[in-house]
């Protein structure tokens, strides 16, 4: 049966959860089913914006806002109302809204409440104990910090099912009273069609002027500053071992890694790039790097950067943090070493020096994006929750008096 689904999201386009929700409604667009994504525009303070994909399934809504800047993340009253007017136009069968902010959750519940079942996405913990703890201390922080958890944490049961990204927030969500068969573990998932045939790391490298022979360490995106700090830490002990290694920092980063370390001559620092070009980074990398310290706001997410390394074939090593040891002691794609620069440091040192395993462990990652972890699976697994859904709403308003 072809739905009629609306995706919600707070984010601008090709950040965040942005990407989650855009491969998942690719995938459902060619199941045959009728995809409306909203988010957050760039820079319109009125007007809507549509473009259409998926033979014209997919219909991608740039959404106003009045804000400015870092507050352009789904707090704005405005936006949330205008979001609202716009879906009370339209006849949807299932909302599906990622996180909780008043932008896409004022139009969810508005559905809802007309009787359009809702699922609501949970994959970053953002609230008390998670990232608004990473913030810097004062003001804004505290002030932040209740509202952020209210939002996060009190519309959560309001749900007809709940998707998360991880066993954190899992039991977040039956700690909060949301029924556990309501819950289905959704994991990001890889895409290996845009990825297409892998470019030969040596071809990578002479592209990009990189030294040949150098053993070089690639890290993509954003990174929360204590996570940097164990960055830096772990690259200092790695160059004392390897004094020719390399550091090639790719897209844009939010933290001047190469001011944390020892040899920032070593830090190659690329700034914002293309997918394509970030991609050819990534491929003249020997390993990719998801270092990350034990915090909530670690344990309660997911790194998209894990998926990107996996669909280019590239060997990782990251820290035994939320779900992510258990993940790559199940799937040989990666190594997991405890949350400290020198287990981190060790644990690269050991497949730097060991090409084998890093081809091993490359190509078992690459096997997992195009087949268990690939977003057409993981649509699979999504578009029977959402029968599950509507079935159990259907049941429900069967059982009502008339």
């Amino acid at each position: 049966m072809s739905l009629r689904i609306a995706l919600l999201v707070f984010n601008l386009p090709e950040r965040g959860t942005y990407f989650r929700a855009y491969q998942l409604g690719r995938q459902l667009a060619r199941r045959g089913h009728r995809c409306t994504l909203i988010y957050t525009a760039p820079a319109a303070r009125r007007r809507f914006a549509l473009r259409l994909e998926e033979q014209g399934r997919l219909a991608l809504v740039a959404a106003p806002d009045m804000l400015q800047g870092s507050l352009r993340s789904g707090w704005d009253p405005w936006a949330a109302l205008a979001r609202t007017l716009l879906m009370r136009g339209a006849a949807y069968d299932l909302v599906h809204a990622f996180e909780c902010r008043p932008t896409v959750l004022a139009p969810a519940l508005a559905a809802r409440a007309s009787g359009t079942p809702l699922v609501l996405d949970w994959c970053d913990w953002f609230g008390r104990g998670g990232s608004v703890e990473e913030r810097p201390p004062g003001l804004a922080r505290a002030a932040l910090r209740p509202v952020e958890s209210y939002f996060e944490e009190h519309f959560r049961t309001r749900a007809d099912a709940t998707t998360v990204i991880n066993t954190t927030l899992h039991q977040k969500a039956i700690n909060l009273g949301v029924l556990p068969e309501s819950i289905s573990l959704i994991p990001n998932g890889c895409d290996t069609e845009t990825v297409g045939e892998l470019e030969p790391q040596a071809a990578a490298r002479a592209a990009l002027g990189l030294p040949a022979h150098a053993p070089i360490i690639g890290y993509a995106g954003a990174i929360f500053p204590r996570d940097a700090q164990l960055m830096a830490k772990a690259f200092d002990l790695v160059r004392a071992a390897r004094p020719d290694a390399r550091l090639l920092v790719l897209g844009y980063t939010n933290v001047a890694i190469e001011q944390l370390v020892a040899h920032p001559e070593a830090v190659l620092r690329s700034g914002p790039l293309s997918a394509q070009a970030l991609r050819r980074g990534l491929r003249a990398a020997d390993l990719g790097w998801v270092p990350l310290c034990d915090t909530g706001a670690n344990r309660g997410r997911w790194p998209l950067k894990v998926s990107s390394y996996m669909e280019l074939g590239l060997p990782l090593v990251t820290t035994d943090v939320g779900d992510l040891g258990a993940f790559f002691a199940r799937y040989k794609a990666g190594v997991a070493a405890a949350p400290a620069a020198a287990p981190l440091a060790a644990a690269t040192l050991g497949l730097l020096a060991d090409p084998e395993r890093r081809a091993a462990l490359g190509a078992t990652g690459r096997r997992l994006a195009e087949g268990e972890l690939s977003w057409a699976r993981v649509a699979d697994t999504l578009e029977a929750v959402y029968q599950r859904s509507l079935g159990a709403r259907a049941a429900s308003a069967n059982r009502r008096p008339s």
